[in-house]
């Protein structure tokens, strides 16, 4: 292949004036002049960035009743800590409960010292220019290395970089293969097609292997291009060495994709699945973007499947994918879609539509295997044994056992301490009351400490609470959660719970994906959160919700819940809005 010298600065001209062309087979020596003449074939190219938010222009976007202006103003001022109604799972509400925290690591961050930073030329350099400012901050290891991540972060030009790597050529006779990579960078940054194609070229032929980030800037810049096929390639020799990234996986769906390859996409995607390999929305919404140009019966059965995907992996998408995901419905060639953008009411149905959500209550399948997974390896499991001896939860056990089912358990300390200006066994009694008031049965765990007497824990209050509930005391240092999951479990599916622990290390020690949603769809059906508390004045929870937030159909109707690019939404909590879409 020979490559022609063209460049626009003298100073390269001169430089490189001897290197017309170079033979493939590289060797040492000449190195400084293959490289010299590799890096003028191509001039800097003015790429503009795309917009990662743009969505595919013909089809509006959906938008929603009220204005962004208008939610922001509304999430703004003294009543932000609580959204209305309060929810511990809905998306935003964990950001809420930690505003002062950010508050101050904000203060932080504008207080701390400050680097000077050095920043590239805008201009390419001559061999003695660069000479010349490597000598002035001789301090910074390895120069070139940094100057290039500079350029990376700056969006450099080409040409300057080219500049550098010629001086670098110059002094020493080579080009390292780590700043061979960084160059590579910034041209994949930049989609400089071409340069990258060359790049590949010399790398193929100056080393056998290449490092795992070659391989994904190489797959990253190629897939994008009339290349495509060699990014597939590059993937297949990558697997040689280990698993590749989703980051790969995903590159390489979207080329085939942009090339109108389903089976390559499809084939590609359901091998990310099978590495355990979870794809992110970005991978999914190319799916949705490349199916509305197309007529296909199996596009559409693919794009069905991908749906459900999202549904058994309670996956939610962005606002991004949602608007793409709903353009696809309403393309579909002989069939009349209409989307609406939406909150479901407490009660489960869709305004939108009037169609009532699937319930959130566990299968009585699903139910006993929770229960079993739970007791075996939460309840029994080596954790729970650090601060609860098995002779203190067997006596538990015998306790539950032999007592009618209990409608509520209530984690006693966690609730006396909702207020910590407040007297804890007077809130708790409160709590008790306006329970028992409703006929519940109630099972109040606590700590033996709490029968002490004192001024946190008063006899008085303590003995009326008893009469109304019946209370379990365990030791000071025993841990209460696996005492509350057992009687909730135990107790049948339609028991509650009262804490505000969210249970996080507990659903942690669950073994498999799958059971692990299986708690936190149960966990949402059944805790019951009391946000604050006032002495004397009415005992609210937040609502229970009694429907699930999974992607879900009837047929003649889609419901998608998904994230609202506005708040932060947290592992542990789930959207508040939702797309309906209809068949009318």
């Amino acid at each position: 292949m020979a490559l022609f010298c063209q460049t626009r600065n003298w100073v390269l001209q001169n430089s490189l004036k001897t290197y017309q062309t170079f033979c493939p087979i590289l060797r040492l020596y000449q190195l400084r002049g293959v490289f010299g003449c590799f890096i003028c074939t191509t001039s800097s190219r003015s790429v503009k960035p795309v917009d990662p938010k743009a969505i595919c222009k013909g089809t509006p976007k959906l938008k929603s009743r009220e204005k962004e202006d208008d939610i922001r103003q509304s999430r703004v001022g003294k009543h932000d800590f609580f959204p209305r109604p309060f929810n511990l799972f809905a998306a935003g509400a964990s950001k809420r409960r930690s505003t002062t925290q950010d508050a101050l690591t904000d203060t932080n961050k504008l207080t701390s010292s400050k680097r000077m930073v050095l920043s590239p030329p805008e201009k390419p350099l001559s061999v003695e220019e660069w000479g010349k400012m490597i000598g002035e901050f001789g301090s910074i290891k390895k120069f070139e290395e940094f100057m290039l991540n500079q350029m990376i972060a700056h969006r450099t030009p080409l040409d300057v970089a080219k500049s550098l790597l010629v001086a670098v050529a110059d002094r020493q006779g080579d080009i390292e293969y780590a700043l061979l990579v960084k160059y590579l960078n910034l041209c994949v940054s930049q989609k400089a097609v071409e340069e990258i194609y060359d790049i590949y070229d010399i790398m193929k032929t100056r080393y056998k292997v290449l490092e795992t980030s070659a391989y994904t800037l190489l797959i990253r810049g190629l897939s994008n291009s009339q290349h495509w096929k060699e990014a597939l390639l590059l993937l297949e020799e990558l697997k040689k060495i280990l698993t590749p990234s989703k980051g790969n996986y995903r590159d390489c769906i979207k080329g085939a994709l942009v090339n109108q390859d389903l089976n390559i996409a499809c084939k590609l995607f359901y091998e990310m699945l099978a590495k355990d390999l979870m794809p992110d929305l970005d991978t999914i919404q190319a799916f949705f973007d490349a199916g509305k140009s197309v007529s296909d019966g199996q596009w559409k059965t693919t794009l069905i499947h991908i749906l459900s995907f999202l549904r058994d992996n309670q996956v939610y998408p962005g606002e991004a994918l949602m608007q793409s995901i709903n353009q696809w419905f309403v393309s579909l060639p002989g069939e009349n879609w209409k989307g609406n953008l939406t909150a479901i009411k407490n009660s489960g149905q869709c305004p939108s539509c009037n169609q009532y959500l699937e319930n959130i209550n566990l299968s009585p399948e699903e139910y006993n295997i929770l229960k079993e997974k739970i007791i075996k390896d939460v309840i029994q499991g080596t954790d729970t044994f650090r601060k609860t001896t098995p002779q203190e939860l067997e006596e538990f056990k015998t306790f539950v056992n032999k007592r009618p089912p209990f409608d509520i358990v209530i984690d006693g300390l966690n609730v006396a301490k909702i207020s910590p200006r407040h007297n804890p066994s007077r809130t708790l009694l409160d709590v008790v009351l306006h329970l028992a008031n409703q006929n519940l049965r109630l099972l109040v765990l606590g700590r033996k400490h709490m029968l002490r007497g004192s001024h946190l824990w008063d006899r008085k209050n303590m003995a009326v609470m008893q009469k109304k509930a019946d209370f379990f005391f365990t030791e000071n240092v025993s841990e209460d959660d696996p005492f509350l999951l057992y009687a909730t479990l135990h107790s049948g599916s339609h028991c509650r719970f009262v804490t505000r622990d969210l249970l996080r290390d507990h659903k942690a020690c669950l073994p498999d994906s799958l059971t692990r949603r299986l708690f936190f769809k149960w966990q949402r059906g059944h805790q019951m959160v009391l946000p604050y508390y006032e002495p004397g004045k009415r005992i609210k929870f937040e609502p229970v919700l009694n429907y699930d937030t999974i992607v879900q159909t009837t047929g003649s109707t889609w419901h998608i819940p998904y994230d609202d690019h506005l708040l932060e939404r947290s592992s542990y909590e789930v959207p508040t809005k939702w797309l309906c879409l209809q068949l009318k």
